[in-house]
């Protein structure tokens, strides 16, 4: 892999670019890579428009050296991503089904880090979810899964099972947030993604 220039970071369902591991990465980016460009954006509702974005986005990144980064939901995309430009990947805790695993939050919902922001998660985002389904990875070699046992929300063997031919690092506990993140993973996944 050479090394990555662009960098963009995927936070997950009810998520933002707020969200811990978020705002870590963009701390230790800024403080230590200064020359990575970085592009965590908040993400809309429609898995379409937020498709239809992030290649937006990127349409002019140089994809030999750009790489991307996908917490749960942001996970999904983030393979869609790898899956479209060949590029790296590292996902942590990555949403595998989510057109089954989201079905049940169809209706009104509020954001994690802002309980006052409101948005309708819509039954057609359901379809559209499964319209990004991706299959193998193409250079599975150049993706590194972070996997939880103890992910509350999403199945540990699912995850794993998605990734043959690629780096998983498999936790016996943890959580889906992966609250240790900075002390326990942060490291991993910069030495991974070699950072300009």
């Amino acid at each position: 892999m050479s090394r990555t220039t662009h960098l963009l970071y995927l936070h997950g369902f009810r998520s933002s670019p707020n969200s811990a591991k978020a705002q870590i990465m963009a701390r230790h980016v800024a403080a230590e890579h200064p020359g990575v460009h970085w592009w965590a954006p908040q993400l809309p509702p429609s898995p379409r428009e937020a498709m239809e974005m992030l290649m937006a986005g990127i349409r002019d990144w140089p994809q030999g050296s750009m790489a991307v980064v996908g917490s749960s939901l942001g996970g999904f995309y983030a393979t869609h991503v790898a899956c479209t430009t060949g590029c790296p990947a590292v996902l942590l805790n990555p949403a595998v089904f989510p057109a089954r695993d989201l079905a049940r939050y169809i209706g009104d919902q509020t954001q994690w880090h802002a309980p006052e922001e409101h948005f309708y998660f819509k039954a057609e985002y359901i379809d559209e979810l499964k319209a990004l389904e991706a299959g193998p990875l193409p250079h599975p070699e150049r993706c590194l899964a972070i996997v939880a046992k103890g992910d509350e929300l999403l199945k540990w063997p699912e995850m794993v099972a998605r990734y043959p031919g690629s780096r998983i690092k498999l936790l016996e506990g943890g959580d889906h947030a992966l609250s240790d993140f900075e002390v326990a993973h942060l490291q991993g996944v910069l030495d991974f993604l070699q950072l300009v």
